[in-house]
């Protein structure tokens, strides 16, 4: 989608020419005096309208306005979450009319304001085409974005921009069915990125992995007839000498449960199992389109978890790159088997900080529902400032326990861990296996499970966390510069 920035003052609103106008109200609001400040003023008083979020007035060819369709809608105090709940109204009323041009006009210059419309807009039209020929690509091409003092906002535009691609292209990954979402396929799009300045790619395939001593990764993998990839993703905006960030993305194309069979309801999501690999492909893009000053490295095991006579039996054994032996309980307890080598290998960048992205427990939906994804930490600088880059990017995660009593259930009589616990604490058994794989740096787990994708009438992956990654990465290009 097409967005453009217009400086436009509450005066001149009436006579903005488009073929559809929103005018978005907030409670309190006294524009200057004008033929709109008239109109809104007779029209509170009347009762005809009021600044309740979703509160609107709909008209063609209004007497005093340009536009030739206008829509007025009260956003309340004008939060961000209040302004996107109001889009998602008016745009329900607009879209029946099938604007290819849109403009939607902000009393105040206020940035969270300004990226709330923009992600409206941009969830609200999404459209995934690339299996379904019959679907219609959104007709919403262009989008005019007025308010006074627009200039003051050209970096907030940028990074809603980019943060909106981001978004678009994870949910292009996760919404692909699996064989249209290889492995191989997965590690192309990353190739893709290194066409950007700053951007490089290497991909590692079962040779090389094996070489490795990724034992545990290549275990999930036998059984499948797709071969496995390790997608190797540097951004370099910063000095050599500064300390990268690394982002793992578990990246299961399609997750049967191998031998721990999953029933056959609804086990078409499994496609979905690669939203944390997405979310990083997601980042990366976002990146590329803004190039800060920060050093990123992505990682993404990919590969498919299948049942066959080569697959992965519950008692067997495997040797991860570290060097632990791990018991498989459960073969469909298989993301954290590929994230732990990803964890391992990334202690060769010296990072700053690792993050793991997966949709790992069922059991963290239990916990969390589809709100907030799970957040698990070994170092509290990096938990709040994840918990203020959620906050601030409306990609909400919540900090989950990490004692060291919930490791007891890993423990093995046959090797050095067990892959699964008993059913209690699901979620943070399994971010304790991770831990024991990620102590020589500030490492943080997103369990993602809950908020990757939606099911239902309107399932679909959700593009999250890219937005909440994003706005962590940038911020720490700010704390770098002090």
């Amino acid at each position: 989608m097409n967005f453009s920035l217009l400086t436009l003052s509450s005066n001149a609103v009436h006579s903005h020419k488009s073929d559809v106008l929103v005018v978005l109200i907030p409670e309190g609001l006294k524009p200057a005096r004008g033929p709109f400040a008239d109109w809104l003023q007779r029209h509170l008083k009347s009762g005809d309208f009021n600044t309740q979020v979703g509160f609107h007035l709909t008209a063609f060819d209004a007497p005093g306005w340009s536009a030739k369709r206008v829509c007025v809608v009260g956003v309340g105090a004008g939060s961000a979450a209040q302004v996107r709940q109001a889009l998602s109204t008016a745009w329900g009323v607009l879209k029946v009319a099938k604007p290819e041009a849109l403009s939607v006009w902000m009393p105040e210059s206020n940035p969270p304001m300004l990226g709330a419309v923009m992600q409206a807009l941009a969830d609200a039209t999404y459209v995934f085409t690339t299996t379904k020929p019959s679907a219609k690509a959104r007709n919403l091409k262009r989008v005019t974005l007025a308010m006074p003092d627009a200039s003051k906002h050209k970096i907030e535009f940028a990074r809603q921009q980019a943060l909106i691609e981001g978004v678009e292209w994870a949910k292009e990954w996760g919404n692909r069915p699996a064989n249209h979402a290889t492995p191989a396929m997965l590690a192309k799009a990353a190739q893709g990125l290194a066409k950007h300045r700053r951007m490089r790619c290497q991909v590692l395939g079962p040779k090389e992995v094996n070489k490795l001593g990724m034992g545990s990764f290549a275990a999930v993998a036998q059984a499948s007839a797709e071969p496995l990839r390790f997608i190797v993703l540097n951004y370099n905006g910063a000095a050599k000498s500064q300390a990268p960030v690394v982002l793992v993305g578990k990246g299961i194309t399609f997750d049967t449960g191998g031998i721990s069979l999953k029933p056959g309801a609804a086990m078409d999501e499994m496609k979905f199992d690669m939203c944390g690999a997405a979310s990083v492909l997601g980042t990366f893009l976002a990146l590329a389109k803004l190039q800060p000053a920060i050093n990123v490295v992505g990682l993404i095991p990919a590969c498919e978890n299948m049942p066959d006579g080569r697959a992965l039996k519950p008692g067997d054994v495997v040797t991860s790159m570290s060097g632990q032996t791990i018991e498989i309980l459960n073969t469909d307890a298989e993301g954290r088997l590929i994230l732990c080598d990803a964890l391992t290998y990334a202690k060769r960048f010296k990072p700053s900080a690792v993050i793991d992205i997966a949709t790992l427990t069922g059991a963290c939906v239990i916990a969390l529902g589809h709100v907030r994804s799970g957040m698990y930490a070994s170092d509290d600088a990096l938990a709040q400032a994840l918990e203020a880059a959620g906050e601030a990017a409306h990609d909400l995660c919540w900090r989950m326990p990490l004692d060291e009593a919930y490791a007891e259930g890993l423990k093995s009589n046959f090797a050095d861990v067990a892959n699964v616990a008993d059913r209690a604490a699901g979620s943070v058994t399994a971010a304790k296996f991770l831990q024991r794989f990620a102590t020589d740096f500030p490492w943080a787990h997103l369990d993602i499970a809950g908020t990757a994708w939606k099911s239902g009438a309107t399932k679909g992956a959700t593009g999250r966390p890219v937005g909440l990654l994003l706005q962590y990465l940038l911020a720490q290009t700010q704390n770098n510069e002090h």
